[in-house]
């Protein structure tokens, strides 16, 4: 059975920085892409970073510069470093697998979903 379990989420002040974390287990997902997706109060789930097999990264422009995906394979390990926090990043941030070597920012590519951590960021 796979599991995703995201931590690290917690209220900072506008301009600080976070690092969440998402454990995987259940399966050898080295070759999975590996994706963070949040959603706001309010809004659609939207995507925000993704590292492919061999470790390309993507970030949509809303956080391009600013925060950095990256994984760690013997720890089953997905990070999402971010820094100059705004506000508008306050969101449910959840960590998702997708069995695609590649696969692209469309949920529907992703298999598999952690519950979700809290990010809020006050002004």
């Amino acid at each position: 059975q796979v599991q995703l379990v995201e931590s690290g989420g917690g209220l900072v002040q506008a301009g600080g920085s976070l690092r969440l974390s998402c454990a995987a287990s259940g399966r050898t997902f080295s070759r999975d892409t590996m994706a963070w997706f949040r959603q706001a109060p309010g809004k659609e789930r939207e995507f925000v970073a993704r590292i492919v097999s061999g470790d390309k990264t993507y970030y949509a422009d809303s956080v391009k510069g600013r925060f950095t995906i990256s994984r760690d394979n013997a720890k089953s390990t997905v990070y999402l470093y971010m820094s100059s926090l705004k506000p508008e990043d306050t969101a449910v941030y959840y960590c998702a697998d997708s069995r695609l070597s590649i696969a692209t920012f469309r949920q529907s590519h992703y298999d598999f979903w952690g519950q979700g951590t809290q990010v809020t960021i006050s002004s």
